[in-house]
């Protein structure tokens, strides 16, 4: 494998795929995140809180990289209900920033039928770019 694999400590290990990817450029992939904690169990049942979950679980594997939340380039948010993110547009961008800040790397957002996890009600895939020196 080209690559280290990054898993924060005291997390549950994943089945049958890695939580991070560090390959040797710096580029750190991250497996979609759903809102569970550490021990892949879902704490909340709403979309805000699942999404703030998530978003603290990419942040977890970028800092278990040795990075930082500014060296995310890409997000990709996977959604079960548009709906569910329009009408908290509001609460979506209060929480992003109090796990991202104010770093808005590019951002799509696709809505998805279902997700492998019974219970995620979003998914979210990350990028990042480490300085590696």
């Amino acid at each position: 494998m080209t690559g280290t694999i990054i898993q924060p400590e005291g997390w549950a290990k994943p089945k049958g795929y890695a939580n991070g990817i560090l390959d040797k450029n710096g580029i750190l992939h991250v497996a979609g995140q759903v809102g569970w904690d550490e021990n892949e169990v879902f704490q909340t049942h709403d979309f805000i809180g699942q999404m703030a979950q998530a978003l603290k679980n990419i942040r977890a594997i970028v800092l278990a990289a040795g990075g930082q939340v500014s060296d995310v380039v890409r997000l990709t948010w996977y959604v079960t209900d548009a709906e569910d993110y329009l009408m908290y547009q509001a609460e979506v961008g209060t929480v992003y920033r109090k796990v991202f800040g104010h770093h808005f790397p590019a951002m799509s957002l696709v809505v998805v039928r279902g997700l492998i996890e019974p219970g995620a009600l979003l998914e979210i895939e990350a990028t990042a770019v480490l300085d590696i020196d």
